[in-house]
């Protein structure tokens, strides 16, 4: 079971946004572990400018199967555009960690 976890990478113009996210995805058992970061700059091409931002970074632990379900439920809930929502499988990581977030989460 652990090559079902992946790691989901998305970020939220603020503290509150990215709090808001983390609850429903954790409450909803679509994550087991997200992680709110501290205020970062961005700086991203947008319709042939060069913009900065500060955002916050969101790195939300779950599994493969849920991915669907996860993107729609930032993508519902995200004030941008085109939000950033990037999925890592993850390929290492200690076995009893990896089996708790797929304990963690419910199936599809």
């Amino acid at each position: 079971m652990a090559d079902a976890a992946i790691l989901v990478l998305t970020s939220l113009p603020d503290q509150e946004a990215a709090r808001g996210l983390a609850r429903s995805l954790v409450t909803g058992r679509l994550a087991a572990c997200v992680n709110i970061g501290a205020p970062v700059e961005s700086m991203y091409h947008w319709r042939g400018q060069i913009e900065t931002a500060q955002e916050v970074p969101v790195a939300i632990k779950t599994r493969s199967e849920l991915y669907p379900r996860v993107e729609a439920a930032i993508v519902a809930s995200h004030p941008y555009e085109l939000p950033e929502v990037v999925a890592v499988r993850i390929s290492h990581g200690l076995p009893r960690y990896l089996d708790w977030i797929v304990d963690e989460t419910c199936a599809p």
